[in-house]
C-alpha cells in the first residue's frame, strides 16, 4: 500500500487528520520533482525519501531567504517584533515560515500532516492590543505575515489570502491532527528555533528546521542556519573571529546516506544557487572526554549538569585545559544550532538536563537527532535510551527523556553515560498510554543530593 502523495489538493483547505498513517510513503522520482530548484548530493536510487527529501531542502532555502528578508525589515519597523504569552520573542518570521513550508508540503504531500511550534491563535485574538500597543490592528499584522509568504510561495492553486495563511499556520497547530498507538508518518516543523537569536543579530544563530517521521521513525532532516559562519566547519575555534567570512549554511540528512552541508551566501551577502556545492560532514574523533568541546541550553549553567562534579568549565579558547576542566562553547540560540554543532564537528558534546518546569518540545531534537545519527553521532536520553517521539500519543508534540538528552560525537557516548549515572540517580520512566501529557509532564527526577535540585 502507498500514499499517493504528490497529487494536488484540490483546494488550499485543511482536514483534520486522524492517526495512523500506518502506510509508507510514495518514493517519488525526479520527473514529479521537475520544479524543485536543489539538487541532492548522493542519487535517487540511495534514498528511499528522495523526492521528499528535496522537496524539504527547497522549501526551508525559501523559508530562510524569507528570515532573512523579514530580519531587515525589522531595522525599520520595530513594531513587527511580538511577544507570545510565554514571553517567547516571536515575528513575522516565524509565522511566515510555518505558513509557507505548511502550504508547499500540503501541496506535494496533502496525505502527511504537520506537527509545528506555532499556531494562528495570537494572530487572531490579539487585533485590539495589536492596535493599542504597536498602532496596527490583526489584520494588518496578517497581511504582513501574507506579504512574506507570497513572496516565496510557489505554485499555489488558489490566491493566496488571510484565510488560507491562517488555516496553513494551523494545520501544524495543536489540534490540527490526534494520533493513536499505532506508529505515524507525519513532518516536524520548527519554524525559527532560537528566535532569540533572530532578533540578537548577525553574531546568534537561529534554524529552520523540518523533519519527516515515517511509521514513528525519523527518515531525513533538513536545517537552515543563515547566520552560520562557514569558517565554524573547518576551522578551529581560535580563528572563530577572524576576517569576513561567507554565512549560512544548509544541512542534510537522510538515513543511509549520510549528513552534508551547503553555504547559503557569498561573500556579499547575496543568496546561491542551490545546485551543488555540497560537502558530507561528520562527527569530530575525540574520545577523551576532558578534551571534548561541550554545549549546554542557553537557560542552563553548568553547576546543573551532573559532570560539573567531576569538572570545571570555561570558555576561553586560548589555553589549554588541564584534565579537570572541559571547554564550554558559548553557542545561542535554542537546540538545533547545537545539533548542528556536534553534527558539523565543531563541538563534541551538546547535554541538556530535564526539568520539571520545562517541557521538552519535539520539533527541538527531530531534525537534529537524523543529523547527528548520520554523521556518525549518537543521540540518547541520561539512561542511554533513544529519544520517543511517540511518548505524547495523541499529539506527537512533546518527548519526556529519561534525565535529559545527551548527544554525542558516539566515541565519548558511554563514557558520558556512566559519568552521570555515577553523579545523579535516573530512574527508567514507564509510559503508559493513558497517561495525558500533562500528567507525564508533572512527572519529576529524583536526584541523589539537594545539589541538583
Amino acid at each position: 500500500m502507498t500514499f499517493f502523495l504528490l497529487q494536488p489538493p484540490s483546494r488550499l483547505s485543511l482536514p483534520r487528520f486522524r492517526a495512523p498513517f500506518s502506510r509508507p510513503p510514495f518514493s517519488s522520482s525526479c520527473k514529479t520533482f521537475a520544479t524543485i530548484r536543489s539538487s541532492l548530493p548522493f542519487l535517487p536510487e540511495k534514498a528511499k525519501f528522495y523526492g521528499e527529501l528535496q522537496a524539504a531542502v527547497d522549501v526551508v532555502e525559501r523559508a530562510c531567504r524569507l528570515c532573512v528578508d523579514v530580519k531587515k525589515s525589522l531595522l525599520s519597523d520595530k513594531g513587527r517584533i511580538l511577544e507570545k504569552n510565554d514571553q517567547t520573542p516571536v515575528t513575522i518570521a516565524d509565522f511566515g515560515v510555518q505558513a509557507l513550508i505548511s502550504l508547499e508540503l500540503k501541496r506535494l504531500f496533502p496525505s502527511i500532516p504537520l506537527v509545528a511550534e506555532e499556531d494562528s491563535s495570537f494572530l487572531r485574538s490579539n487585533s485590539g492590543d495589536l492596535q493599542r500597543v504597536h498602532g496596527h490592528d490583526g489584520n494588518s499584522l496578517v497581511n504582513l505575515v501574507l506579504t512574506a509568504v507570497a513572496d516565496k510561495a510557489t505554485g499555489a492553486d488558489d490566491p493566496l489570502t488571510s484565510d488560507v495563511v491562517l488555516e496553513a499556520i494551523d494545520r501544524g497547530g495543536k489540534d490540527a491532527v490526534s494520533f493513536d498507538a499505532q506508529p505515524a508518518t507525519y513532518w516536524v516543523l520548527d519554524p525559527i528555533d532560537g528566535t532569540r537569536g533572530f532578533l540578537k543579530g548577525n553574531d546568534a544563530l537561529y534554524v529552520v528546521g523540518l523533519a519527516l517521521v515515517v511509521d514513528g521513525k525519523i527518515v531525513l532532516g533538513v536545517m537552515g542556519c543563515p547566520n552560520w559562519k562557514i569558517d565554524i566547519l573547518s576551522a578551529g575555534i581560535r580563528d572563530r573571529k577572524t576576517g569576513d567570512c561567507e554565512t549560512g549554511i544548509i544541512m542534510i540528512a537522510h538515513e543511509g546516506c549520510g549528513t552534508w552541508t551547503r553555504r547559503f551566501f557569498d561573500g556579499m551577502d547575496k543568496f546561491l544557487s542551490m545546485q551543488g556545492g555540497w560537502q558530507q560532514c561528520f562527527v569530530d574523533s575525540c574520545y577523551m572526554v576532558h578534551e571534548a568541546r561541550f554545549c549546554i541550553p542557553d537557560s542552563q549553567t553548568w553547576d546543573l549538569i551532573p559532570l560539573s562534579a567531576l569538572f570545571s568549565s570555561t570558555v576561553d579558547d586560548t589555553k589549554d585545559n588541564d584534565r579537570r576542566t572541559i571547554l564550554l562553547l558559548p553557542t545561542c540560540c535554542g537546540s538545533l544550532c547545537k545539533y548542528l554543532m556536534v553534527a558539523s564537528g565543531r563541538a563534541s558534546v551538546f547535554i541538556l538536563r530535564a526539568r520539571a518546569q520545562t517541557i521538552i518540545k519535539v520539533w527541538d531534537h527531530a531534525v537534529g537527532v537524523i543529523c547527528i545519527q548520520e554523521a556518525g553521532g549518537k543521540v540518547t536520553d541520561w539512561i542511554g535510551t533513544e529519544l520517543d517521539l511517540a511518548a505524547d500519543e495523541a499529539g506527537r508534540r512533546i518527548i519526556y527523556p529519561s534525565g535529559g538528552v545527551l548527544v554525542t560525537n558516539g566515541r565519548l557516548h558511554n563514557q558520558l553515560l556512566e559519568m552521570i549515572s555515577s553523579n545523579f540517580r535516573v530512574p527508567k520512566r514507564v509510559f503508559q498510554r493513558q497517561f495525558t501529557s500533562k500528567k507525564l509532564a508533572s512527572r519529576e527526577f529524583a536526584p541523589v543530593s539537594t545539589r541538583w535540585e
